[in-house]
């Protein structure tokens, strides 16, 4: 399979790349905007624990939504390190790894959201704890997550700034998109690290998140409509071959 994606023209696996990125951004922003934020209530332990009961069936179509970005994740890994390796190979590995360890984290954290809905069932061995608990486990689940996201994030942040460095070095793409990758990765690493240390400022700081948002949105657009400049990529391959 990898060898012939190598064979596909890099115009071919970019736009590929940038239709999975896109796949990714818009479901990443549906699963926030209106499966989350329309049920968990912030610092309202009832009111959040009866929505996710109430919203059941929203709730598992965004933990489903947020398994297929983690399978896009993996295959949009990929064609990028095909398409920046030519610029840097161990550095494009790196932005790999890294971004390996962002997936399993987050993907890990899922099951922190399944948790919240076993809290909120009808087994029997849920009888050993009272009503109020139940609930305020579920919200201690879904504070989690947010949390694990967090921590998955720092990993993310690092992805964008070595990606950053290569998209800006690579001649086939525009400079300013690896400068706008640059700018995500601070972005996300500001934030988590902020939600870690002081997360009291967390929800002051949150907004930075936007350059995120544009730096991402910009590349998988370039991807999808741009591409690359083939000849440049294909001299590159070939001096790094």
């Amino acid at each position: 399979m990898t060898i012939r994606i190598t064979k596909t023209s890099p115009l071919v696996i970019a736009r590929l790349a940038g239709f999975l990125y896109l796949i990714i951004i818009v479901i990443g922003f549906c699963g926030q905007f209106f499966v989350r934020d329309r049920i968990v209530v912030s610092g309202d332990v009832t009111s959040t624990a009866n929505n996710v009961m109430s919203s059941e069936s929203l709730w598992r179509i965004g933990i489903a939504g947020d398994l297929i970005m983690r399978v896009c994740d993996v295959a949009l890994m990929l064609i990028l390190y095909i398409l920046l390796k030519p610029v840097n190979k161990n550095l494009a590995l790196l932005a790999v790894l890294f971004n390996l360890i962002q997936t399993a984290v987050l993907a890990a954290f899922e099951l922190i959201l399944l948790v919240a809905l076993f809290l909120l069932g009808s087994a029997d061995y849920l009888k050993a704890f009272e009503p109020h608990q139940r609930q305020a486990l579920t919200y201690l689940s879904v504070k989690s997550y947010e949390y694990g996201f967090g921590i998955g994030l720092v990993f993310f942040g690092v992805v964008c700034l070595i990606q950053g460095y290569l998209l800006f070095r690579s001649g086939y793409f525009p400079k300013p998109l690896g400068v706008l990758m640059a700018i995500a990765g601070l972005s996300y690493l500001t934030n988590s690290f902020t939600l870690i240390l002081a997360p009291t400022y967390a929800a002051t700081i949150f907004p930075i998140l936007v350059f995120a948002f544009v730096g991402e949105l910009s590349l998988s657009l370039w991807l999808l409509v741009k591409g690359v400049k083939i000849e440049v990529w294909k001299k590159r391959a070939a001096e790094f071959a």
